[in-house]
């Protein structure tokens, strides 16, 4: 420890003042870096901490898809129709079911025969084409064009 500090008090007759001070402004420039290099360190690690916590708060979002209901189960939902509303004409055209009446005598069947297809299954999204009851059907006096697509609730990817 003795020779440390004779060290120590011998460079300024070896070394002279100017190394002395440039070293000083050296070893200051490396604390005036190291401090800033702590300051970014720590704001860069509060800026991740809260990104990472808004990311955590964002819902997810489940992906919706409409797909076409098979023929076959319209088609078997079509003969049922006609067996439970004679009075009505049901027609299938592509996943577009029709119900038409000549008569509007016949809206109570063509009203519950809507409702039905509506009701109809699980999953299904009906859309209305086309819909007209008295004056404005120009074929028949009840007409409703109902499309029928099934919805799909998928995961999202991540």
């Amino acid at each position: 420890m003795n020779d440390f500090s004779k060290f120590l008090d011998t460079i300024p007759a070896f070394a002279g003042k100017g190394v002395l001070i440039a070293a000083g402004i050296a070893w200051a420039v490396s604390a005036t870096l190291g401090l800033f290099t702590v300051m970014q360190t720590k704001e860069l690690t509060e800026m991740r901490t809260a990104l990472q916590a808004e990311d955590t708060l964002k819902p997810i979002v489940p992906v919706i898809t409409m797909t076409a209901v098979p023929d076959t189960e319209i088609s078997r939902i079509a003969e049922e129709f006609k067996k439970i509303y004679p009075n009505l004409t049901i027609s299938l055209n592509g996943g577009i079911i029709s119900i038409k009446s000549r008569q509007t005598a016949d809206f109570a069947q063509f009203r519950e025969a809507v409702g039905h297809i509506i009701n109809g299954g699980k999953g299904w999204k009906v859309s209305v084409e086309s819909f007209c009851v008295g004056r404005e059907c120009k074929e028949s006096g009840l007409g409703a064009s109902l499309k029928i697509q099934k919805l799909n609730i998928d995961k999202p990817t991540i």
